[in-house]
Formats: structure tokens, sequence, C-alpha cells
């Protein structure tokens, strides 16, 4: 007896259950048929055909079909890989809609559209053209019909404003794999995360938002990590927009990951952290026309991803991974768009990181500022108002675009993080460059409308040396990924201090650990938003491997047993972030005017050289000169707090000493301020002064080679009636 099937709605797309029922919905624009595979408890297959087409969306509803049932499709049409059309029926194909999966991809010959035994050694070249009748499904993870309703207990968002934000780029599992309080079977998922003892150290540390690197489901095990015992760590292959990726629950995967990425969501917002997704919607985990059929080259290859138009069989490639989806159509750009608002609405998060972000902007070939994904998110009521970060360059011709996203969008800054590096080691920076970055970057967003936290400031991120590794080495160290050391990038602007790697001489640990301290608080008192690499506020070390994409081991974990030296630096940050958000000089709204704002004769923002004499128009070019005093005075600020009063702060000096000998800093005689009082100085262990020694405005400071010291004096007190 067959199994019963209503006609359905074709809306909304994926599987919907409605307490009877579920509802099933499929857009393919190309297909001739489509079948909807139930499977059982042994995986045993029910194949049933949606026949209701509206509108290119093949739909039906199955009365009696519940939560926990897990799914897939099967799509037949025109197998015809010379013009774009990779349909075939013997593989099961993920629901692109889909709410959760279950298991991940095996790898194996029957994921492949084509049959790799019927083609000759001597013709590899036309491999895709053939065609495989293996069949795919004991090897696909399967859709999960989700029952979404949650009890979010009057959750709210934390909204902390841009300014105040302090982002921590993290990995669900690296973060607490290796955490000794977190129970083992929480470790490495949501549940680890929302664990108190975790959500206590992101506390104290201070920050506003943990940045996730993917959680969406993706392909676990690419066919190039396949026998070498390494597995897609990162996540940067998506195969489901919906769906957070189940390997990361312990809640199980039918479902369970939902509502465990739920809580997780609720108890971070509970003490005030937001939650942003780093998200890939550039491409998806299926790669090149070499690739396995998984879910959208099935469905509809031609109209999901980009096509060569001359050469349709092949794939424009703008993120180096295969593919790029096709955002020039209307039901991608509807894919994204709902995924995104699904996981505003329905998932509580706060913000998303748009992985290769330039991708999304190519309606023809060139990167377009005014892209129909960009206007739609302007528009859009929900979308319009949450944090959005671009990643501004792609792999493509003229990718790179930094400072070129339009409104409502803040930019990870790469032009801070190569400026600062530089800074902080033997190479040239001019001086000009340096301001600019310390400043939020006006020359890069103040013309277009921007305020100073489009800068996403960063020193470190996970593509890349973490804080240690980049004083550490001066190379890369990628052979245990099994690519002979060819992976990641070859240019790091990185300094080992004067041995490669790990060493026991004092000296060279001192200078490594100060290293890490200046670059700390160059980070976290410049203008924009910083964000802080996951464990580079303990000096977390790969052993030099920069590009651990395929390294889920204990190379990527976070390792929580802390040295002496890991302890103090973890103190020293957090007393930075604190530091920081006391001071709203270091977190404002508006940019440096440059000059006097109410009127005392003193500048709001000052440029000195180590003698107290102004920098110069010809010194802002230099790119050898290592040593700049700044003065941020907190008593010429524009702008007013939340209750109405003028803004108003301490006021700052900030002696940078990046050279290889001390150098003494005169208070220049511009400043008017009566007494100053060492803040910290990144040339002692412990940083901070707990007794800060007091100056008069005519001391000299010594600041010793490769160290920066911060003065503070204290703001005017209003008169007393």
């Amino acid at each position: 007896m067959g199994m019963q099937v209503w006609p359905g709605r074709p809306h909304p797309l994926g599987a919907t259950w409605n307490g009877s029922g579920t509802n099933f919905a499929l857009f393919s624009e190309n297909a001739t048929a489509v079948e909807l595979c139930l499977f059982d408890r042994y995986d045993q297959e029910t194949r049933v055909p949606l026949t209701e087409v509206d509108n290119y969306v093949w739909h039906g509803y199955l009365p009696g079909v519940e939560p926990g049932q897990r799914y897939g499709f099967r799509v037949h049409g025109p197998h015809d890989p010379e013009n774009g059309q990779r349909f075939n029926p013997h593989k099961l194909l993920i629901d692109p809609y889909a709410l959760a999966l279950d298991g991940d991809v095996r790898f194996d010959p029957a994921i492949f559209g084509y049959d790799i035994s019927a083609t000759d050694d001597d013709d590899l070249g036309n491999l895709d053209l053939s065609f495989s009748e293996v069949d795919s499904a004991p090897h696909m993870p399967k859709a999960v019909v989700v029952d979404s309703t949650f009890d979010w207990e009057g959750d709210r968002a934390p909204d902390t404003p841009w300014h105040r934000t302090i982002i921590y780029e993290t990995h669900v599992k690296g973060l607490t794999q290796r955490h000794p309080e977190v129970p083992e079977n929480l470790r490495g998922t949501y549940g680890g995360l929302a664990h108190p003892a975790v959500i206590e150290h992101l506390t104290r540390l201070g920050i506003t938002a943990v940045e996730l690197l993917p959680v969406h489901h993706f392909q676990a095990n690419p066919g190039h990590l396949a026998n070498t015992g390494l597995r897609n760590y990162w996540g940067y292959d998506s195969l489901g927009y919906f769906a957070p990726y189940g390997g990361y629950s312990s809640a199980g995967q039918q479902g369970g990951q939902v509502n465990e990425f739920k809580h997780m969501v609720k108890a971070l917002h509970r003490q005030g952290i937001e939650v942003i997704l780093d998200v890939v919607y550039n491409h998806t985990g299926e790669g090149s026309h070499l690739g396995p059929i998984l879910s959208l080259r099935g469905i509809d290859n031609a109209a999901y991803y980009r096509l060569v138009e001359d050469a349709p069989r092949y794939y424009m490639d703008f993120t180096g991974c295969g593919n790029s989806l096709n955002v020039r159509h209307p039901q991608v750009l509807k894919l994204i768009m709902d995924s995104l608002r699904y996981w505003v609405l329905e998932m509580h998060v706060d913000g998303f990181r748009f992985d290769l972000a330039s991708a999304l902007a190519r309606e023809l070939y060139e990167v377009n500022s005014l892209a129909a994904f960009f206007d739609i998110i302007h528009q859009d009521p929900v979308l319009s108002t949450i944090k959005l970060i671009a990643e501004p360059w792609d792999l493509g011709e003229g990718g790179y675009q930094v400072g070129n996203f339009p409104l409502l969008w803040s930019e990870w800054n790469g032009k801070y993080r190569d400026s600062m590096r530089d800074f902080w080691r033997d190479h040239d920076c001019r001086l000009g460059e340096f301001a600019f970055r310390i400043t939020g970057s006006s020359d890069l967003y103040q013309a277009n409308g921007k305020r100073p936290h489009a800068s996403i400031n960063f020193i470190t991120c996970h593509d890349g040396f973490t804080l240690r590794d980049l004083v550490s080495y001066n190379e890369k160290h990628n052979l245990a990924n099994h690519e002979n050391n060819r992976d990641g990038e070859s240019y790091n602007r990185s300094w080992n201090c004067g041995a490669e790697g790990e060493t026991d001489d004092p000296t060279i640990l001192a200078l490594r650990h100060r290293q890490q301290r200046n670059l700390l608080a160059t980070l976290l008192l410049s203008q924009g938003v910083p964000m802080l690499l996951g464990g580079d506020e303990f000096s977390r070390t790969q052993q030099g491997n920069n590009n651990t994409y395929c390294q889920d081991s204990e190379l990527s974990w976070f390792d929580w047993e802390l040295s002496q030296s890991n302890q103090d630096l973890l103190a020293f940050t957090r007393r930075l972030i604190q530091l920081r958000q006391e001071h709203p000089v270091f977190t404002r709204r508006h940019w440096f005017q440059g000059r006097e704002i109410h009127g005392s004769g003193i500048h709001d923002i000052g440029w000195y050289n180590p003698d107290g004499s102004k920098i110069t128009a010809e010194q802002w070019h230099d790119g050898s000169a290592k040593a700049i005093a700044v003065f941020l005075n907190g008593e010429e600020m524009l702008g007013f707090e939340a209750q109405g009063q003028r803004l108003v702060d301490d006021s700052f000096l900030l002696f940078f000493n990046a050279q290889a000998e001390p150098q003494d800093f005169e208070i220049p005689v511009s400043v008017v301020k009566d007494r100053w009082f060492t803040v910290f100085n990144t040339a002692s262990a412990n940083g901070f002064v707990d007794d800060p020694q007091g100056y008069r405005p005519e001391a000299a400071i010594a600041v010793a080679e490769f160290s920066l010291v911060v003065l503070t004096s204290p703001r005017a007190q209003p008169a007393q009636n």
C-alpha cells in the first residue's frame, strides 16, 4: 500500500511539521520529476513522488510524518554536463532548507555523479561526462524533520552598540574540547560553549560577542583529505544553510542539535554576550565539476551555480573552492535571505560575518557594491538591524574591496592587520598609515558616511598564525597538513624575535611576551571594533601551522593548562579590555577632527615626536620612523552620553617605541595638563601599574625598546555649587 500524499503547499520550502503531518517543498527549475525519500531506523528507503508543481516548486503533504523523520530527495532531469545539467536520480540529495542533518558525508566513489570505471586512463579530462548508476544513499547524511517549538524564556538580544563591541573569534569545538571543567560529554559541543565555566572565561575577559567559525552543516570529509587521517575542521564547505552542524551536538543529530544551539544562544545572551556566525554563502562543499553530487548540483546545477557562459560544464570560481553560488538567480538570493532571517528570528543570533563577501557582489564579473544582494539586505526589516560584517575580498580579479562595502556593513580591515604587524617588526610602515589605522581608518570609511565602527580591527584570525606564533615564527610550518608545506600564506609579516619556533632563551622569550602585549594593547586602544582571536589572550600556539583548516586535533584545540606567562598575559588582556570599556576616548562614535572642539585651544588628538615636537607633513610619509606619541584629549569629544550629558573622559598619552633601542619621550608642552600617571608599560611582565608613578609636564619618560607606555591625566571635575 502506498503512502498517502496530499497536494500540500509550495511554501515554505523544506520540511514543515504542523502538528499533524509534514509538508515538503523543493525548488528545481529544470527537473522532470522529484522523489521524496523517507528512511526508517534501519535505513530502509521509501520513495514518494512529488507530483504537485507550482512555480518550479515540487511539493506534497504527508499526514502522520513527525519530527525525527529522516529524508532526502532524488531529482530526475537531463544529464548533460556540457550544457550545465547534472541530474542523477541515483544520488540522494540534501534538502537545502533542511533544519537538521543526521550524519556526515562519507567519502566514497558512490557520491560522485560520474563513473570512474567507465573512463579510460587516457581520457581523465572527460571523467565528469560519464554517468554513475551507483546509489549514494548509504554514504549520505539524511535531513531530519524538526519540531521548531522552543521556550526562549523571554530571551532578549544584548543589542550591544557597535562602538562598545569587542569580538572574540572562536571555534565551537576547539574552545571547549580540552576544557577541564566542562563535562566530557559536553566538550566540543554547543552545550560545552554554554557551560558556566566557559561563559565565565568570556565574561571575565570582557568580550561582548563571540564570532563562531562556520556552524552550518558542512562537508567534513572532502575528497582531498581522504586517506590522510585529517578532516575539515574550520567548516568552510557548507551543505546546509539552515542546519547547525550535528557534530557539535551532545544531544544527538536527529534534531537535538537545533535545541542545543538555541540553549547556547540563550545562555550567552543572559550574560550579555552576542552570537555572530561566520557564514559561507559564496560557495558550497560540492566543489568543482569533478566534485560530488550532494545537494544543489543534483537539484538544479544551472540555477544554483555560476557556470562559465561559453562552457557551462565548468564553474566560475571566485573563491578557490571550485564553485561560486549564482547570486544573480532569484531563488539563490531567496535561499540566502531565508537562511539569514531564519538564524535571526528562529535561532536568535545577533549578526553575521560573510566569508569572501566580495563574491556575493559579482552580478556579472566585476564586484558591484550596488549588487542585488546588498540592496535586499538594506531594505530587509530584520537583517538591516543586525551586525553585518564583510570579509571584503575574494580570489577573483578586483576582489580586494576593503573600504568599498555599502552602508550598514562593517569590514574586516586587512590593512589594519598588515600595518600593525609591520609597525611592530623591523619593516617599514609609514607614520601616516599607522595614524589612519589606529584612529579607525577614516581614509577608508569616512567619505561614504560610515563611523569608526566600520573598521573591524584585528591582528590575527583563524586563518594564519596565532598571536604567539606571529612573534615566534618567520616561516609557516604546515607539514602536518600533508601538503608538503605548500598550503597556507607564505608572507605573514611575522617576526620570530631571534629564533625560529620554541626556545629556552630567556631574552628571546621576554621579547616575545612583550611583543604580544604590544600588539594586544595596540589593538584594544585603537578606534574601531577590536576582534580578538580566541586563545590569543593566553598565548595559544599552533606550533607554527598557519592553516589549521584540517587539524581537528590538539594542534587546534585550546590548551587550558596555563603556564605563569600565559596567566600573566590573560590578566593583562582582561585589564586592557576593562580600560577600553571604562574610557569612551577609546570607543569614540565619531571621527577625530584634529582640531579644538569646544574652544579650549587643545585639539581632540595630537601627534608628536619623542622630543615633544609635532609630527610634520613630511614625516607622515616616513616609513622608517618607529617612535611616536599620541595624545587623546578626553575633554574634547563630540557627542553625548545616552542620558544627554556631554561626553567627557580622562586624557591619555600613548608612547609607541617599536625601535630596537630605548627612547626617551618628553611630554609635549602644548598638552596642558597638570599631572600624568602611568597606566601600563608593556616592558613590564605584568604590564599594568597598580601604584602609578606621577609625572609633571616637563618630565621625560623612558620607554624601553619594543614597548608601549600609556599615561593618563584625570579629567577636570566640575565645580561644586
